[in-house]
């Protein structure tokens, strides 16, 4: 796979959901700021980090593990993001908004995974 990290689509829309999460907590109540705030943050931050360092690797069993783990990392996000609404931290047009850049990025991940998985 050549070209860059920075231009998987896959960590193209990590960046977005990424921008998307600091612009919600934003709005989240101060006594989070150690709690699901920070929870959120590091699990968005950590599914395109994770495919951009699955991209540098030089093999397909290496990209796929971290690949793998920043759809881990996005699994977080997706249920924190539900602990927030239920909790009444965002709004319902927020969350769908932000679930539906979640289920993207989901079937983006699992599709690049799937083209580099050595079992595929």
């Amino acid at each position: 796979m050549s070209g860059s990290y920075r231009d998987l689509v896959a960590w193209q829309k990590a960046m977005e959901l990424v921008f998307r999460i600091y612009e919600l907590t934003r709005k989240f109540p101060q006594d989070e700021r150690y709690g699901l705030i920070s929870q959120l943050r590091r699990a968005a931050v950590s599914i395109p980090s994770n495919i951009a360092e699955g991209k540098g690797r030089h093999s397909d069993i290496d990209m796929c593990r971290f690949f793998n783990t920043s759809r881990g990392s996005l699994h977080e996000v997706e249920t924190q993001l539900l602990i927030a609404a239920h909790l009444g931290y965002m709004q319902q047009e927020e969350t769908t908004r932000t679930m539906s850049q979640v289920s993207e990025l989901a079937r983006i991940l699992n599709g690049l995974i799937g083209s580099f998985s050595p079992n595929a």
